[in-house]
């Protein structure tokens, strides 16, 4: 048991870091998960996989609390724009979120294997160095300096560049920041919004997976699977609690180019990893 555990604690870590960065949180976790060969049931892990996310959400929710809750002690005005923060969280959400619905187990099915991803991880580094020298090159420096001032129709544009992200690889964050940027919104505040946008995302995703292994009578666990679940929320939230922040703090003066280079080594990793592990 005490083994499992540890591993679950590495997992949490992995998420925890891998979650707010545009690497593909759920290839990492697949992969460590691969390599620390765990003993999870595969029905566990398909729930695990999802649900240990929520810690790392709740991290952002601490962390950004005042902003994101109306009922703050704010100014009318900053009141204002938090409810109109909220309206395009919604807009950018209501996409991904039914598209996501409707082929969950299709996407499951067919696109989550690691060729796919490593192509994804591939593909999307690519565009973040290209994206990112093309920025150089403008000298673009502005833009929307601050997620409450993304226009609703921006707003629309990224949460169209989130459906992206359904194709295992691609990473939530990586499509959704990669969207903002081209869409003329600044690093700071395409991350930002990025992390905002994930609150519904994957609140959502986390309820509808528990619903279906509710509706199939699979929403029962070993104790060791169950505190391997808990390790790794709680691992998780204490990592991202240090991750959104040393984001944050990252593109301040940094652009997302070294994560493209990451995401294309990483590719070919992934890719060497499932031709040997066949």
């Amino acid at each position: 048991m005490l083994i499992e555990i540890l591993k679950a604690f590495v997992i949490g870590l992995v998420e925890g870091i891998t979650e707010w960065l545009p690497i593909s949180s759920s290839t990492h976790i697949e992969l460590v998960s691969d390599l620390l060969k765990t003993n999870y049931s595969p029905q566990f892990f398909e729930f695990f996989e999802v649900v240990i996310q929520l810690g790392a959400i709740l991290a952002v929710i601490l962390l950004y609390w005042k902003r994101l809750w109306p009922w703050a002690d704010k100014t009318p005005l900053r009141k204002r724009r938090t409810w109109g923060l909220w309206l395009k969280i919604v807009i950018a959400a209501l996409p991904a979120a039914a598209i996501g619905f409707l082929i969950d187990d299709w996407r499951e099915e067919h696109l989550n294997n690691y060729i796919v991803k490593a192509a994804a991880l591939i593909v999307y580094g690519a565009l973040f160095i290209v994206i990112e020298r093309m920025r150089a090159k403008k000298d673009v420096k502005s833009g929307f300096r601050e997620a409450e001032d993304i226009p609703d129709k921006t707003a629309l544009g990224i949460g169209l560049f989130q459906l992206l992200s359904l194709v295992p690889g691609t990473s939530r964050s990586g499509s959704t920041i990669l969207g903002g940027m081209l869409l003329g919104v600044s690093r700071k505040a395409s991350a930002e919004f990025s992390f905002f946008l994930a609150i519904p995302m994957m609140l959502g995703a986390s309820l509808l997976k528990a619903a279906k292994f509710v509706v199939r009578g699979q929403l029962a666990f070993t104790g060791t699977e169950t505190a391997a679940l808990i390790v790794a929320l709680v691992t998780a939230f204490a990592v991202s609690m240090f991750a959104v922040r040393a984001l944050i703090g990252f593109i301040r003066s940094h652009s997302f180019e070294a994560f493209g280079w990451y995401r294309i080594v990483l590719g070919i990793v992934v890719i060497l990893y499932a031709v040997l592990a066949k």
